[in-house]
Protein backbone atom coordinates (compact mmCIF):
# COMPACT_ATOMS: atom_id res chain seq x y z
CA UNK A 1 0.00 0.00 0.00
CA UNK A 2 1.32 3.43 -0.90
CA UNK A 3 1.37 6.34 1.55
CA UNK A 4 -1.66 7.90 -0.17
CA UNK A 5 -3.81 4.91 0.84
CA UNK A 6 -2.65 4.71 4.44
CA UNK A 7 -4.26 6.47 7.36
CA UNK A 8 -2.08 9.09 9.06
CA UNK A 9 -1.73 6.91 12.17
CA UNK A 10 0.05 4.29 10.07
CA UNK A 11 2.19 6.84 8.25
CA UNK A 12 3.40 8.28 11.55
CA UNK A 13 3.89 4.96 13.35
CA UNK A 14 6.16 3.59 10.62
CA UNK A 15 7.61 6.97 9.63
CA UNK A 16 6.51 6.24 6.05
CA UNK A 17 7.96 2.74 6.33
CA UNK A 18 11.43 3.77 5.21
CA UNK A 19 14.06 1.02 5.36
CA UNK A 20 17.81 1.60 5.12
CA UNK A 21 18.77 0.09 1.76
CA UNK A 22 22.28 -0.89 2.84
CA UNK A 23 21.50 -2.69 6.10
CA UNK A 24 17.71 -3.22 5.79
CA UNK A 25 17.32 -1.55 9.18
CA UNK A 26 13.80 -0.35 9.96
CA UNK A 27 15.34 2.73 11.62
CA UNK A 28 17.17 5.11 9.30
CA UNK A 29 20.79 5.90 10.26
CA UNK A 30 22.07 9.23 11.56
CA UNK A 31 24.32 11.00 9.05
CA UNK A 32 26.91 13.23 10.67
CA UNK A 33 29.00 14.17 7.63
CA UNK A 34 29.29 17.89 7.03
CA UNK A 35 30.31 17.62 3.38
CA UNK A 36 29.85 15.42 0.30
CA UNK A 37 32.08 14.22 -2.57
CA UNK A 38 31.90 15.95 -5.92
CA UNK A 39 31.66 13.99 -9.13
CA UNK A 40 34.86 13.83 -11.26
CA UNK A 41 33.52 16.62 -13.48
CA UNK A 42 33.01 18.79 -10.38
CA UNK A 43 29.21 18.36 -10.30
CA UNK A 44 27.04 17.27 -7.36
CA UNK A 45 24.67 14.75 -8.94
CA UNK A 46 23.89 13.33 -5.50
CA UNK A 47 22.01 16.56 -4.84
CA UNK A 48 23.99 17.29 -1.68
CA UNK A 49 26.74 19.86 -1.35
CA UNK A 50 27.07 20.76 2.32
CA UNK A 51 25.60 19.38 5.51
CA UNK A 52 24.35 22.64 6.96
CA UNK A 53 20.97 22.44 5.22
CA UNK A 54 21.27 19.20 3.21
CA UNK A 55 21.83 16.56 5.87
CA UNK A 56 20.21 13.24 4.81
CA UNK A 57 18.87 12.74 8.36
CA UNK A 58 16.41 15.57 7.67
CA UNK A 59 14.77 13.73 4.80
CA UNK A 60 12.60 11.29 6.71
CA UNK A 61 11.31 13.75 9.31
CA UNK A 62 10.47 16.30 6.61
CA UNK A 63 8.76 13.66 4.46
CA UNK A 64 6.68 12.34 7.35
CA UNK A 65 5.49 15.81 8.33
CA UNK A 66 4.70 16.72 4.71
CA UNK A 67 2.56 13.59 4.44
CA UNK A 68 0.73 14.28 7.72
CA UNK A 69 0.01 17.91 6.79
CA UNK A 70 -0.90 17.13 3.17
CA UNK A 71 1.62 19.68 1.92
CA UNK A 72 4.19 20.06 -0.85
CA UNK A 73 7.37 20.15 1.25
CA UNK A 74 8.67 20.71 4.78
CA UNK A 75 11.77 22.20 6.36
CA UNK A 76 13.36 21.49 9.74
CA UNK A 77 14.76 24.36 11.80
CA UNK A 78 16.86 24.63 14.94
CA UNK A 79 13.85 25.83 16.99
CA UNK A 80 10.27 26.92 16.70
CA UNK A 81 11.46 30.52 16.82
CA UNK A 82 13.88 29.92 13.94
CA UNK A 83 11.05 28.47 11.87
CA UNK A 84 8.56 31.21 12.73
CA UNK A 85 10.92 34.13 12.19
CA UNK A 86 11.96 32.74 8.78
CA UNK A 87 8.37 33.29 7.62
CA UNK A 88 8.66 36.99 8.43
CA UNK A 89 12.23 37.35 7.21
CA UNK A 90 11.09 36.19 3.77
CA UNK A 91 8.94 39.31 3.48
CA UNK A 92 10.15 42.65 2.13
CA UNK A 93 10.69 45.98 3.93
CA UNK A 94 7.44 47.93 4.02
CA UNK A 95 5.25 44.83 3.96
CA UNK A 96 2.33 44.87 6.35
CA UNK A 97 1.58 41.93 8.66
CA UNK A 98 -1.38 41.06 10.85
CA UNK A 99 -0.67 39.03 13.99
CA UNK A 100 -2.91 38.04 16.91
CA UNK A 101 -2.95 39.87 20.21
CA UNK A 102 -2.94 36.47 21.94
CA UNK A 103 0.01 34.43 20.73
CA UNK A 104 3.27 32.83 21.82
CA UNK A 105 4.89 35.57 23.87
CA UNK A 106 8.46 35.13 22.57
CA UNK A 107 7.39 35.56 18.94
CA UNK A 108 5.17 38.48 19.88
CA UNK A 109 8.14 40.20 21.53
CA UNK A 110 10.36 39.45 18.51
CA UNK A 111 7.80 41.02 16.19
CA UNK A 112 7.57 44.12 18.38
CA UNK A 113 11.28 44.58 19.00
CA UNK A 114 13.05 43.24 15.91
CA UNK A 115 10.77 42.74 12.91
CA UNK A 116 9.75 46.39 12.95
CA UNK A 117 13.42 47.41 12.81
CA UNK A 118 13.66 45.62 9.45
CA UNK A 119 10.85 47.70 8.03
CA UNK A 120 7.91 45.38 8.58
CA UNK A 121 4.67 46.98 9.68
CA UNK A 122 2.95 44.89 12.35
CA UNK A 123 -0.59 45.26 13.64
CA UNK A 124 -1.78 43.04 16.50
CA UNK A 125 -5.50 42.35 16.29
CA UNK A 126 -8.25 40.14 17.70
CA UNK A 127 -7.60 37.36 15.20
CA UNK A 128 -10.65 35.44 16.41
CA UNK A 129 -12.84 38.22 14.96
CA UNK A 130 -13.26 38.08 11.14
CA UNK A 131 -14.53 41.66 11.22
CA UNK A 132 -11.32 42.77 12.94
CA UNK A 133 -9.28 41.00 10.26
CA UNK A 134 -11.20 42.69 7.46
CA UNK A 135 -10.88 46.10 9.09
CA UNK A 136 -7.13 45.77 9.67
CA UNK A 137 -6.12 44.66 6.17
CA UNK A 138 -4.37 47.29 4.09
CA UNK A 139 -5.06 46.46 0.42
CA UNK A 140 -1.85 46.13 -1.53
CA UNK A 141 0.21 46.39 1.67
CA UNK A 142 -0.82 43.40 3.80
CA UNK A 143 1.28 40.45 2.68
CA UNK A 144 0.96 38.02 5.60
CA UNK A 145 -1.62 37.07 8.20
CA UNK A 146 -0.18 35.03 11.06
CA UNK A 147 -2.62 32.79 12.92
CA UNK A 148 -2.06 30.84 16.12
CA UNK A 149 -4.92 28.52 17.01
CA UNK A 150 -5.58 27.48 19.71
CA UNK A 151 -3.63 30.53 20.88
CA UNK A 152 -1.35 30.38 23.91
CA UNK A 153 -2.21 30.91 26.78
CA UNK A 154 -5.95 31.75 26.55
CA UNK A 155 -6.58 29.13 23.82
CA UNK A 156 -8.59 31.50 21.66
CA UNK A 157 -9.74 30.02 18.35
CA UNK A 158 -9.37 31.54 14.89
CA UNK A 159 -11.47 30.38 11.97
CA UNK A 160 -8.70 29.29 9.61
CA UNK A 161 -10.80 28.80 6.47
CA UNK A 162 -12.60 32.14 6.80
CA UNK A 163 -9.39 34.04 7.57
CA UNK A 164 -7.70 32.46 4.53
CA UNK A 165 -10.63 33.51 2.38
CA UNK A 166 -10.31 37.10 3.57
CA UNK A 167 -6.53 37.09 3.18
CA UNK A 168 -6.41 35.61 -0.30
CA UNK A 169 -9.09 37.99 -1.55
CA UNK A 170 -6.73 40.79 -0.56
CA UNK A 171 -3.50 39.28 -1.93
CA UNK A 172 -2.07 38.13 1.41
CA UNK A 173 -0.80 34.71 2.42
CA UNK A 174 -1.65 32.93 5.67
CA UNK A 175 0.75 31.13 8.00
CA UNK A 176 -0.64 29.10 10.89
CA UNK A 177 1.13 28.18 14.10
CA UNK A 178 -0.50 24.78 14.64
CA UNK A 179 1.76 23.67 17.47
CA UNK A 180 -1.10 22.99 19.89
CA UNK A 181 -3.50 21.43 17.39
CA UNK A 182 -0.86 19.21 15.72
CA UNK A 183 -1.62 17.34 12.46
CA UNK A 184 -3.63 14.90 14.58
CA UNK A 185 -6.39 17.45 15.17
CA UNK A 186 -6.08 20.00 12.36
CA UNK A 187 -4.58 20.33 8.87
CA UNK A 188 -4.46 24.08 8.15
CA UNK A 189 -3.20 23.62 4.59
CA UNK A 190 -6.40 21.77 3.72
CA UNK A 191 -8.35 24.72 5.12
CA UNK A 192 -6.57 27.13 2.77
CA UNK A 193 -3.45 28.16 4.69
CA UNK A 194 -0.23 28.65 2.74
CA UNK A 195 2.26 27.74 5.47
CA UNK A 196 1.92 25.71 8.66
CA UNK A 197 4.46 26.05 11.46
CA UNK A 198 5.18 23.83 14.46
CA UNK A 199 7.36 24.33 17.47
CA UNK A 200 8.41 20.71 17.07
CA UNK A 201 9.95 20.82 20.54
CA UNK A 202 6.41 20.33 21.78
CA UNK A 203 3.97 17.67 20.53
CA UNK A 204 5.78 16.54 17.37
CA UNK A 205 8.77 15.34 19.38
CA UNK A 206 6.81 14.92 22.59
CA UNK A 207 9.56 13.91 25.00
CA UNK A 208 11.06 17.22 26.18
CA UNK A 209 14.48 16.31 24.80
CA UNK A 210 14.69 18.12 21.44
CA UNK A 211 14.53 21.80 20.47
CA UNK A 212 13.23 22.01 16.89
CA UNK A 213 10.87 23.83 14.55
CA UNK A 214 9.21 23.02 11.24
CA UNK A 215 7.52 24.71 8.31
CA UNK A 216 5.35 23.01 5.71
CA UNK A 217 4.14 24.69 2.53
CA UNK A 218 1.03 24.05 0.48
CA UNK A 219 2.87 24.75 -2.77
CA UNK A 220 6.29 25.56 -4.16
CA UNK A 221 6.66 29.22 -5.11
CA UNK A 222 9.08 32.13 -4.94
CA UNK A 223 8.14 32.88 -1.35
CA UNK A 224 8.89 29.31 -0.22
CA UNK A 225 12.22 29.45 -2.04
CA UNK A 226 13.11 32.59 -0.06
CA UNK A 227 12.29 30.71 3.14
CA UNK A 228 14.58 27.85 2.03
CA UNK A 229 17.36 30.32 1.30
CA UNK A 230 16.95 32.00 4.69
CA UNK A 231 17.33 28.65 6.45
CA UNK A 232 20.46 27.81 4.46
CA UNK A 233 22.17 31.20 4.68
CA UNK A 234 21.24 32.23 8.22
CA UNK A 235 22.07 28.76 9.51
CA UNK A 236 19.08 28.09 11.76
CA UNK A 237 19.31 24.36 11.07
CA UNK A 238 18.76 21.27 13.16
CA UNK A 239 21.53 18.85 14.16
CA UNK A 240 21.36 15.31 12.74
CA UNK A 241 20.86 13.66 16.14
CA UNK A 242 17.95 16.00 16.92
CA UNK A 243 16.44 15.26 13.49
CA UNK A 244 16.67 11.54 14.26
CA UNK A 245 14.98 12.04 17.65
CA UNK A 246 12.23 14.11 16.04
CA UNK A 247 11.45 11.30 13.61
CA UNK A 248 11.35 8.89 16.54
CA UNK A 249 9.01 11.20 18.45
CA UNK A 250 6.57 11.57 15.56
CA UNK A 251 6.09 7.80 15.45
CA UNK A 252 4.03 8.02 18.66
CA UNK A 253 2.35 11.35 17.86
CA UNK A 254 -1.17 10.02 17.41
CA UNK A 255 -1.53 7.92 20.59
CA UNK A 256 0.18 10.63 22.67
CA UNK A 257 -2.03 13.45 21.42
CA UNK A 258 -5.22 11.43 21.69
CA UNK A 259 -4.42 10.42 25.25
CA UNK A 260 -3.67 14.03 26.17
CA UNK A 261 -6.91 15.21 24.54
CA UNK A 262 -9.04 12.70 26.42
CA UNK A 263 -7.41 13.59 29.73
CA UNK A 264 -7.63 17.34 29.12
CA UNK A 265 -11.33 17.05 28.34
CA UNK A 266 -11.91 15.11 31.56
CA UNK A 267 -9.89 17.57 33.64
CA UNK A 268 -11.63 20.58 32.08
CA UNK A 269 -15.08 19.14 32.75
CA UNK A 270 -14.14 18.29 36.34
CA UNK A 271 -12.93 21.78 37.22
CA UNK A 272 -15.55 23.72 35.26
CA UNK A 273 -17.74 25.21 37.97
CA UNK A 274 -15.37 24.04 40.72
CA UNK A 275 -15.65 26.02 43.94
CA UNK A 276 -11.97 27.03 43.85
CA UNK A 277 -11.75 27.76 40.11
CA UNK A 278 -13.07 30.98 38.61
CA UNK A 279 -12.88 29.80 34.99
CA UNK A 280 -11.60 26.96 32.83
CA UNK A 281 -10.28 27.95 29.41
CA UNK A 282 -10.49 24.93 27.11
CA UNK A 283 -11.90 24.73 23.55
CA UNK A 284 -13.55 21.40 24.33
CA UNK A 285 -16.04 22.97 26.73
CA UNK A 286 -19.32 24.03 25.07
CA UNK A 287 -19.24 27.19 27.20
CA UNK A 288 -15.89 28.25 25.70
CA UNK A 289 -16.24 31.19 23.31
CA UNK A 290 -14.45 29.49 20.42
CA UNK A 291 -15.95 26.04 20.88
CA UNK A 292 -18.13 26.03 17.76
CA UNK A 293 -15.29 27.05 15.44
CA UNK A 294 -12.91 24.62 17.13
CA UNK A 295 -15.40 21.79 16.65
CA UNK A 296 -15.62 22.70 12.95
CA UNK A 297 -11.89 22.70 12.21
CA UNK A 298 -10.46 20.28 14.78
CA UNK A 299 -11.19 16.56 14.52
CA UNK A 300 -10.75 13.93 17.21
CA UNK A 301 -10.32 16.27 20.16
CA UNK A 302 -9.52 19.78 21.30
CA UNK A 303 -5.90 19.45 22.35
CA UNK A 304 -3.96 18.84 25.52
CA UNK A 305 -3.62 22.49 26.53
CA UNK A 306 -5.89 24.36 28.92
CA UNK A 307 -5.76 27.09 31.52
CA UNK A 308 -7.55 27.59 34.82
CA UNK A 309 -8.15 30.81 36.70
CA UNK A 310 -7.88 30.31 40.44
CA UNK A 311 -10.29 31.97 42.85
CA UNK A 312 -9.04 33.85 45.86
CA UNK A 313 -10.39 32.87 49.28
CA UNK A 314 -10.67 34.03 52.85
CA UNK A 315 -8.04 32.09 54.75
CA UNK A 316 -8.64 33.00 58.40
CA UNK A 317 -11.74 35.15 58.45
CA UNK A 318 -9.82 38.40 58.29
CA UNK A 319 -7.29 38.24 55.43
CA UNK A 320 -7.97 37.40 51.79
CA UNK A 321 -5.77 35.56 49.30
CA UNK A 322 -6.22 37.13 45.88
CA UNK A 323 -6.46 35.02 42.74
CA UNK A 324 -2.90 35.72 41.62
CA UNK A 325 -1.39 34.66 44.92
CA UNK A 326 -3.67 31.63 45.04
CA UNK A 327 -2.57 30.59 41.54
CA UNK A 328 1.13 30.80 42.42
CA UNK A 329 0.51 28.94 45.66
CA UNK A 330 -1.39 26.23 43.78
CA UNK A 331 1.55 25.65 41.44
CA UNK A 332 3.80 25.43 44.49
CA UNK A 333 1.65 22.68 46.02
CA UNK A 334 1.42 20.22 43.11
CA UNK A 335 3.20 16.88 43.40
CA UNK A 336 2.53 15.05 40.12
CA UNK A 337 2.32 18.05 37.82
CA UNK A 338 5.74 19.56 37.10
CA UNK A 339 6.38 23.30 37.45
CA UNK A 340 8.17 23.99 34.17
CA UNK A 341 7.98 25.98 30.95
CA UNK A 342 7.03 24.19 27.73
CA UNK A 343 4.21 21.94 26.63
CA UNK A 344 3.38 18.85 24.62
CA UNK A 345 5.57 16.34 26.46
CA UNK A 346 4.52 13.06 28.03
CA UNK A 347 4.73 14.66 31.47
CA UNK A 348 2.09 17.15 32.63
CA UNK A 349 3.31 20.70 33.28
CA UNK A 350 1.88 23.65 35.20
CA UNK A 351 2.98 27.25 34.96
CA UNK A 352 1.98 30.73 36.13
CA UNK A 353 2.17 32.51 32.78
CA UNK A 354 1.86 36.13 33.94
CA UNK A 355 5.09 35.74 35.92
CA UNK A 356 6.87 34.34 32.88
CA UNK A 357 5.60 36.76 30.26
CA UNK A 358 5.81 39.96 32.29
CA UNK A 359 4.49 43.34 31.17
CA UNK A 360 2.01 43.22 28.31
CA UNK A 361 0.96 39.63 28.88
CA UNK A 362 -2.66 38.78 28.02
CA UNK A 363 -2.59 36.22 30.86
CA UNK A 364 -4.51 37.29 33.96
CA UNK A 365 -2.58 37.10 37.24
CA UNK A 366 -4.82 34.28 38.45
CA UNK A 367 -4.18 32.05 35.41
CA UNK A 368 -2.30 28.75 35.45
CA UNK A 369 -1.38 27.15 32.12
CA UNK A 370 -1.67 23.37 32.07
CA UNK A 371 -0.02 21.04 29.57
CA UNK A 372 -1.71 17.68 30.00
CA UNK A 373 0.54 14.69 29.44
CA UNK A 374 -0.20 10.98 29.27
CA UNK A 375 -0.43 10.16 32.97
CA UNK A 376 -3.68 8.82 34.42
CA UNK A 377 -6.27 11.59 34.28
CA UNK A 378 -7.69 10.78 37.71
CA UNK A 379 -4.22 11.12 39.25
CA UNK A 380 -3.79 14.52 37.62
CA UNK A 381 -7.20 15.66 38.88
CA UNK A 382 -6.50 14.48 42.41
CA UNK A 383 -3.14 16.28 42.49
CA UNK A 384 -4.60 19.54 41.23
CA UNK A 385 -7.49 19.22 43.66
CA UNK A 386 -5.23 18.87 46.68
CA UNK A 387 -2.99 21.70 45.47
CA UNK A 388 -5.95 24.07 45.06
CA UNK A 389 -7.24 23.13 48.51
CA UNK A 390 -3.89 23.73 50.20
CA UNK A 391 -3.22 26.95 48.35
CA UNK A 392 -6.55 28.60 49.03
CA UNK A 393 -7.02 27.42 52.61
Amino acid sequence: MGPNKLKPESIAAQALGWVDEKTKSVVEPIYISTTFIRDPDNQYRSGRVYGRDQNPTYDQAEAVLTALEGGHASLLFASGMAAATAVFQALMPGDHVLAPKVMYWSLRNWLKNFATQWGLQIDFIDMNSPDAVRAAIKPGKTKLIWIETPANPLWTITDIALTCEIAHANGAIVAVDSTVATPVLSQPLKLGADIVMHAATKYLNGHSDVIAGTLTTREDNAYWQRVRTIRAQLGGVLGPFEAFLLTRGMRTLYPRVRTACASAQKIAEYFAGHALVAEVLYPGLPSFAGHAVAAKQMTGGFGGMMSIRVKGSTSDGSSTINGGAAAIATAACVQLWKRATSLGGVESLIEHRASVEGAGTPAPADLLRLSVGIEDADDLIADLEQALTKATK
